[in-house]
């Protein structure tokens, strides 16, 4: 897979884009009603990084959750 993290193997995830039309009766309305459901890609945000592991210095393709407890740790 191409978009995927070399650390934690997290890589794009799908899922639906719900719209909501109409006001909520909470707010004075008819009440909310769901339109048609579509699909789409969640994709993560990949950076290039370059690090040092197992004595092995190159860069890696790491999703930015990674990068960040990557420095907390150091």
């Amino acid at each position: 897979m191409g978009r995927e993290c070399e650390i934690c193997n997290r890589g794009t995830s799908v899922g639906q884009i719900v719209p909501r039309k109409g006001l909520i009766k909470k707010k004075g309305g008819t009440g909310s009603k769901m339109g048609i459901k579509t699909k789409r890609t969640f994709k993560i945000n990949i950076q290039n990084k370059k690090m040092t592991i197992n004595g092995i210095k190159r860069y890696y393709k790491i999703c930015t959750r990674c990068i960040k407890t990557l420095s907390r740790v150091n």
